[in-house]
């Protein structure tokens, strides 16, 4: 009964958190109401979206006669929404996501594939040190994304009941990281640099999307848009754009883009400086997701429905 109740409450909890974009976004929708003309694209404080913040904030959108709008969200929810209602031209996600979005009617075509890098930590107070540890404990996750398919997978290889395992949709990553601050949550899944964040304060890691070769993010582009001629040329100098940006990142490291780090991603200087120290990431240029990975999210799909 008492386990009940804190899932309840955890349940609650994530859902007032989850319901906005937070106020970066409202503060972008009036920026791209003032320009039509601008390519919109949907970011999240996370460091996959790190060449399209380098590239915003260091005119490298510019230099290719290229007028972006940024439009922050703090959930992949929010982002699907947007796009799904055409209010932004591109977006971050992942291919669970993306292939879900497609389904329900919303044609994607890929730009590039992304390394978002989940990692699943756990609270320094529930003492989780192995997987089977996990038994009777709560993993925040959002349903139908790479973080529930992944949730599955290390549940099985665990060998642990489905439903010992209580899954909370938790939406929202910044709201998701509190929760493993404050001590809500015994587990989750998390990106850079909140995964960063979190090591910091003490929690394990159990689990590195990276150990798998699991290439499970993207940016995606509506069909809608690439069939306008004028989106479709905008969409063409992004692409250029974010391969110049990752360029850059990949000679100076992301220590060197460490106040980017900290205002868009909401962490602190200190902390965003330490992300490459801890973490050596590489950038690729823009290449589409392998179709492996595609028919993974759509096979894990296809088993949930």
């Amino acid at each position: 009964m008492l386990r009940k109740t804190i899932v309840a409450i955890a349940t609650l909890t994530a859902a007032l958190g989850c319901g906005s974009s937070g106020d970066g976004s409202n503060q972008d929708s009036q920026e791209t109401a003032t320009d039509s003309t601008a390519l919109r694209v949907a970011v999240m404080p996370t460091i996959d979206c790190m060449p399209v913040f380098v590239a915003y904030h260091s005119g490298i959108f510019e230099s290719e006669s290229l007028n972006v709008a940024l439009c922050r969200f703090t959930a992949h929810m929010d982002c699907d929404t947007a796009m799904a209602g055409g209010s932004v031209h591109v977006i971050p996600t992942d291919l669970v996501r993306a292939e879900r979005l497609i389904d329900q009617g919303t044609p994607l075509q890929y730009i590039t594939s992304t390394t978002p890098a989940w990692q699943l930590l756990t609270s320094k107070t529930a003492r989780i040190k192995k997987l089977p540890q996990m038994d009777d404990k709560m993993l925040a996750m959002t349903r139908f994304s790479a973080t529930a398919m992944m949730a599955d997978n290390l549940v099985d290889s665990a060998k642990l009941a489905k439903e010992r395992v209580f899954r909370i949709q938790v939406n929202d990553v910044l709201v998701r990281l509190n929760m493993m601050e404050t001590g809500i949550m015994d587990a989750m899944l998390l990106p850079e640099p909140q995964a960063t964040v979190a090591r910091s304060i003490g929690c394990s890691m159990l689990y590195d999307s990276t150990a798998d070769s699991l290439e499970m993010g993207a940016l995606a582009v509506s069909e809608k848009t690439m069939a306008d001629t004028l989106r479709r040329q905008q969409v063409e100098a992004f692409t250029r754009a974010y391969d110049k940006a990752c360029d850059s990142i990949n000679t100076y490291g992301l220590a060197h883009y460490a106040d980017i780090i900290a205002g868009e991603c909401h962490v602190t200087r200190d902390m965003a400086d330490s992300i490459d120290k801890q973490r050596p990431m590489a950038f690729s240029h823009a290449t589409k997701p392998r179709q492996a990975a595609i028919d993974k999210a759509k096979a894990w799909l296809k088993k949930v429905r």
